[in-house]
């Protein structure tokens, strides 16, 4: 199988439409072979779901700058369809973003753009996840896609030139700001996110009852997690590893075993 250093396949959960993966595609366009591989609607929240009961589609759309392919399935078949089928090749590196919305803490497991890059590594191409950190409210505001861009850009540069270790991608989250207001990148740890009432629920005068089952969100972590470095102003760079044993706890276990067999 061979692998182009030049060919860069970006993918997303916010949908082919969305403005955070068209400004990336032509940031990375301007320096590396880019093609596009993205659901034809957002897929937020789908984590790593794949599609496994109906055919995936893929349909090409002519209007980009770069070749791009807006598919039926979930971020992590746009991987699979796009390194497989059409990218010409295996990619160098997978780019998933830029989301519309910070990745940060818990919500990783949650995440389409964190489980795009996590099929990436399954795959055996290395990948970054690339989030623009706004809040709700700030969704009418202006937002600063080419601070993300250039942050993305200068990754993959790194990344091509020293290769993370296998099994290992990053999760990066930037601050909704100029590149002149960023203060900083710090390489951070994964934060925590808790609830403080995670169901809400409304009855109303006809019967029907709502339930919003995320509510509350309370984040933590430390010093030095994802979610202090964003809220400091500092693009957040956490690397992150698809083999979840603890192997300290399987170390310990495993001496335990072996002592009561002597």
């Amino acid at each position: 199988m061979t692998i182009s250093p030049t060919r860069i396949l970006v993918v997303n959960d916010d949908g082919v439409d969305s403005p955070g993966i068209i400004r990336l595609a032509e940031r990375l366009g301007e320096r590396w072979s880019v093609t596009v591989v993205a659901p034809e609607d957002d897929r937020s929240g789908m984590s790593h779901s794949i599609s496994t009961r109906h055919a995936v589609i893929a349909s090409e759309r002519a209007d980009r700058g770069v070749p791009t392919y807006a598919c039926s399935g979930t971020p992590a078949d746009c991987v699979v369809l796009g390194a497989n089928e059409l990218c010409g090749g295996t990619p160098a590196i997978v780019v998933s973003g830029i989301n519309l919305g910070a990745n940060l803490a818990d919500d990783i497991n949650y995440s389409g753009t964190v489980g795009a890059a996590v099929e990436a590594v399954i795959c055996g191409i290395p990948a970054l996840a690339i989030s623009l950190a706004i809040t709700l409210p700030d969704r009418e505001r202006h937002h600063h896609w080419d601070t993300c861009a250039d942050i993305a850009c200068t990754l993959v540069d790194e990344m091509l030139r020293e290769p993370l270790p296998a099994g290992t991608y990053y999760n990066v989250n930037v601050p909704n700001v100029e590149a002149a207001a960023l203060r900083g990148i710090c390489y951070t740890r994964q934060g925590r996110k808790t609830y403080a009432d995670r169901l809400a629920r409304k009855d109303t005068a006809t019967g029907t009852t709502f339930f919003w089952v995320w509510a509350n969100a309370l984040f933590g972590g430390g010093e030095d997690s994802d979610v202090a470095a964003v809220e400091a102003g500092y693009a957040s760079i956490t690397p992150l590893r698809i083999d979840r044993t603890d192997e300290a706890v399987l170390g310990d276990r495993t001496t335990a075993r072996l002592s009561r067999r002597v």
